[in-house]
């Protein structure tokens, strides 16, 4: 992996351990967020849900923006503004009690991300060039390990005091800004011209370009199945495991073992899985396998709710630690499969042209998927408690993957995830 790392020019290594550096700094401080404006500020719950929801409005709902920017601009100043402007929002969220300003804050984190994200997905394919899909592999290890990394520091900061986190949060992106505007070099979006067309005609043009790539569009709905499953280890999985484990020690112990599980799973295979997926399989391929996968994850909760439930002692913590250990390790697999293909397949489908603003409609429309899904997956776990069938989640689950893994494999049958053959054809 290191050999690897080392093989790419020095903007791509950068973008990858900025990528780490991001989500240490921002998964250091959200898991506990929530716990600062119940507990220390003493919000009401329907306040500290709309603080957070602000956040994640904000971010999907201006990923389309942060794109179509980077792809005027360039990259580099978006991804910078990005670090920056996270930088004020988690110092501010550290400082200040007011809802004003906390809603403020809160949606500067979430704009933030929605400027340097897409961004730096578009600079890192362009920068990897032929060997994009081994970039975006190794850029999966990065990003899982700041996810991995950044709660455990969080603890120990946030076990000290929740402004401590804030700001020692808000000082990585104050350094990670620095470092952009020093070391990274500047790049955009090279096939498009310098003057006129797209940039001329201001941010509305490209969008409509972009919302007239069909291909891109249907393969945009295909994969919102991957973000939902994916989701489940934040929600399905752990209220899995507090049902039947309680909400005890072992219970908290069980949902941190869910996102090791999924977390040193893809930092210590993805690159295996990657390399012997290239080897063995065109993208289109890899796309409904690795859905398959992720929809087949739920067959072991599937199983175990046709098992009697012991009334307590080991029995009882096998059958909630086990099932959803084992679900978890197989979405982390399908994941695998997938992201570096995904994110290959969004280049090739917008033929190497208004990368940027791809990745942002992109992020938007799953982002979208998310909210929707995560609210029926919500009301299936709902029903199943009150019906009394267990197994309910775990079928509709499994059902949502071989959906979207036959609508991937359609696609690919029936050429729709081939090369575009160019601007022209990646318009439409």
């Amino acid at each position: 992996m290191l050999t690897q790392f080392r093989s790419y020019e020095r903007s791509a290594r950068l973008l990858m351990v900025n990528q780490f550096t991001i989500n240490l700094g921002f998964y250091m401080l959200m898991p506990y967020l929530a716990a600062h404006l119940s507990g220390t500020l003493g919000l009401a719950g329907w306040l500290v849900g709309l603080v957070l929801g602000v956040r994640n409005f904000s971010q999907q709902g201006m990923f389309l923006v942060g794109g179509a920017l980077a792809d005027r601009f360039g990259y580099k100043p978006l991804i910078v503004a990005g670090c920056v402007l996270r930088t004020l929002g988690f110092a501010t969220l550290g400082l200040v009690d007011s809802l004003p300003a906390l809603l403020a804050a809160s949606a500067a984190t979430g704009l933030a991300g929605a400027l340097f994200n897409p961004a730096v997905r578009a600079y890192l394919a362009a920068a990897a060039g032929d060997r994009r899909l081994e970039a975006f592999a190794l850029f999966n290890v990065f990003y899982q390990a700041g996810i991995l990394l950044g709660p455990l520091v969080g603890m120990v900061l946030t076990g000290v005091n929740f402004r401590v986190t804030c700001l020692v949060s808000a000082g990585i992106f104050a350094l990670l800004s620095i470092v952009q505007i020093r070391a990274l070099p500047a790049r955009g979006d090279e096939a498009a011209p310098a003057d006129g067309g797209h940039r001329r005609a201001g941010l509305p043009s490209p969008w409509r370009g972009v919302l007239a790539n069909r291909p891109f569009l249907l393969f945009s709905g295909a994969m919102i199945g991957s973000y939902v499953l994916s989701f489940q280890v934040y929600l399905a999985l752990p209220l899995e495991v507090r049902r039947l484990g309680g909400e005890g020690e072992f219970g908290t112990a069980a949902v941190a073992g869910l996102f090791a599980v999924s977390g040193l799973s893809t930092i210590l295979g993805q690159t295996r899985v990657t390399r012997w997926c290239k080897a063995r399989m065109t993208a289109g391929r890899a796309l409904a396998r690795g859905l398959l996968t992720m929809g087949l994850a739920f067959v072991p909760l599937l199983a175990a709710s046709a098992l009697p439930v012991p009334a307590e002692g080991p029995g009882r913590w096998a059958l909630a630690a086990v099932p959803p250990a084992l679900c978890a390790l197989l979405l982390a697999l399908g994941t695998m499969i997938t992201y570096p293909f995904e994110m290959d397949t969004i280049v090739r489908l917008s033929g190497n042209r208004l990368v940027a603003t791809h990745y942002g409609l992109y992020n938007t429309i799953c982002g979208i998927g998310i909210t929707v899904g995560n609210l029926l997956t919500g009301a299936a776990l709902d029903a199943s408690r009150s019906a009394g069938l267990p197994a309910l989640p775990w079928v509709a689950l499994p059902a949502l993957g071989l959906a979207c893994s036959a609508a991937l494999y359609g696609l690919h049958r029936t050429g729709r995830l081939a090369p575009a053959a160019g601007p022209a054809a990646a318009m439409g």
